[in-house]
C-alpha cells in the first residue's frame, strides 16, 4: 500500500494548492481528476488514504467509498465538499468516510486531518503485520 494521499478532484488548482499545504509533511500527494482514474490507479497500487471531492464528473464520494470498502485493506476516504456542514458530515461518517474537509482549505485542518489519517492507517498496517 502507497503511503501518501490520492487526491480525486476535476480541479488541478486544488492539487496545486493541497500539494504546498503538505509540502512540510511526509505525506506526498498524486491527483486523478475522476472516478475512471482513480479506480485505475488503486487497483494498479492502492493508497492508504484517499481525499475527494463530493461531486466528480463520473460519479460521487459514495462511490470512491463503495471503491474502497472493496480493498483490503481499505484505505480511509475524507471526503471535500464547498458546502460541507455537520449534517453532510454525520452522512459521510454513517456510510464510511473516515472525514470531512470543508472548502476552502484550511492549511492546519487538511495536514492535521491527512497526517493523522496517514499515521493511524500506518500503524495499524504494523500491528497487524507483528500479529501474523
Amino acid at each position: 500500500m502507497r503511503p501518501g494521499v490520492l487526491f480525486v478532484s476535476p480541479r488541478r488548482e486544488d492539487a496545486t494548492v493541497l500539494s504546498r499545504m503538505l509540502g512540510s509533511l511526509p505525506v506526498p500527494l498524486e491527483h486523478v481528476a475522476d472516478l475512471q482514474h482513480a479506480r485505475a490507479t488503486i487497483l494498479a497500487e492502492p493508497y492508504r488514504v484517499i481525499l475527494t471531492e463530493a461531486m466528480l464528473p463520473d460519479g460521487t464520494w459514495r462511490d470512491v467509498v463503495d471503491m474502497a470498502h472493496r480493498l483490503t485493506p481499505g484505505p480511509a476516504v475524507i471526503v471535500t465538499d464547498a458546502s460541507a456542514d455537520a449534517r453532510f458530515w454525520a452522512e459521510a461518517l454513517n456510510l464510511g468516510a473516515y472525514d470531512l474537509i470543508a472548502q476552502p482549505f484550511a492549511a492546519a485542518e487538511v495536514r492535521r486531518i491527512l497526517s493523522y489519517a496517514c499515521s493511524r492507517l500506518s500503524d495499524k498496517s504494523r500491528t497487524a503485520a507483528t500479529a501474523v
